[in-house]
């Protein structure tokens, strides 16, 4: 009933805030004592301009800490006209940002989303946007098929074959043509969709490998040909470094594909390591450096990224 879903979100919410309170003290233990934390939090429900929930009760994260916390970031953007995300493109101006090189910051997580840095640009000029799937449809189908929380490596999708009639279909998803700005989740990419995109592997192969390849290969072209329908001619020919973060840097499947399509495009692929920081960093680093900016009442969101009307201080603070 809809009683007994209510009450379980409320008990997730709490339970996700003590589990994210021993998380924070056992980094304290380990690296030191922290003035403040940022915690997104777990996404439950994300449409992009309508409404956003994000869950990991602050108050009791602030309350078995003893440290203020900021969290609900993306709600405030949303509020002010935008899609609630990607918020990291201020991040990775920061980190990334050259004065006279374009970088693509590409971020793989459940869902993938890059960020565009023109040689020299300002923080109005950055473009950002989720491009589509990132791991969410690979982890689908590797728990699905192989018991698997997540195909490692990529090394089950490398003993398979990318059925092409499934992924020229699948590409033809309204939301690949949709302009930025523009965000996606769950609600178009995750259980329902991963179940359709199963049943149409299975209407041209029986083996699971190839399923797996052609979810891997969907992540790669939609990246791709976003880069390609969105972004390339405005950069008119100029070569482009394009740094992968996030758990789909460690699929070596995944890497190759998106190297074979963006190579000939002038991209220069390569990790975020190169640059000093670890692929799964990124985004944690990302709302840490959102906190403080909140805290000092500064601007996080960058509009040109979000589609809001304008530049807003994100998050709530929960004090200590």
């Amino acid at each position: 009933t809809s009683a007994c879903a209510t009450k379980t979100l409320s008990a997730l919410n709490f339970q996700l805030g003590e589990l994210y309170a021993r998380a924070v003290v056992r980094a304290v233990k380990r690296y030191g004592p922290v003035e403040l934390i940022g915690c997104h939090g777990q996404t439950v429900y994300h449409e992009g301009g309508v409404h956003t929930l994000q869950i990991g009760e602050p108050a009791v994260l602030a309350q078995r800490t003893g440290v203020p916390v900021v969290s609900n970031f993306r709600a405030r953007d949303i509020a002010a006209g935008g899609q609630g995300a990607p918020l990291v493109p201020y991040v990775d101006y920061l980190l990334f940002r050259h004065p006279t090189h374009t970088r693509i910051a590409l971020n793989i997580g459940g869902i993938a989303n890059i960020t565009i840095i023109p040689g020299g640009a300002a923080p109005e000029q950055i473009v950002a946007f989720d491009t589509g799937p990132g791991n969410m449809v690979i982890d689908a189908l590797a728990q699905e098929l192989f018991g698997k929380a997540f195909d490692r490596s990529g090394a089950l999708a490398a003993r398979g074959a990318v059925l092409t009639q499934v992924l020229e279909r699948m590409l033809k998803d309204a939301y690949f043509n949709r302009k930025p700005p523009r965000a996606a989740g769950r609600e178009q990419y995750g259980r329902e969709y991963s179940a359709r995109f199963l049943k149409e592997c299975s209407r041209h192969s029986r083996n699971p490998e190839d399923a797996l390849a052609t979810a891997t290969a969907l992540t790669a072209e939609s990246i791709a040909e976003s880069y390609a329908q969105f972004v390339r001619a405005k950069l008119k020919g100029a070569p482009v470094d394009y740094i992968v973060s996030g758990g789909g840097a460690r699929n070596a499947t995944l890497m190759a594909m998106l190297t074979r399509r963006l190579q000939p495009m002038g991209c220069r692929v390569t990790q975020i390591e190169t640059f000093g920081m670890p692929a799964e960093a990124k985004e944690a680093a990302a709302f840490a450096l959102l906190a403080w900016m909140t805290w000092h009442r500064l601007p996080g969101n960058i509009p040109a990224a979000t589609g809001a009307r304008r530049p807003v201080i994100l998050g709530q603070v929960t004090f200590a």
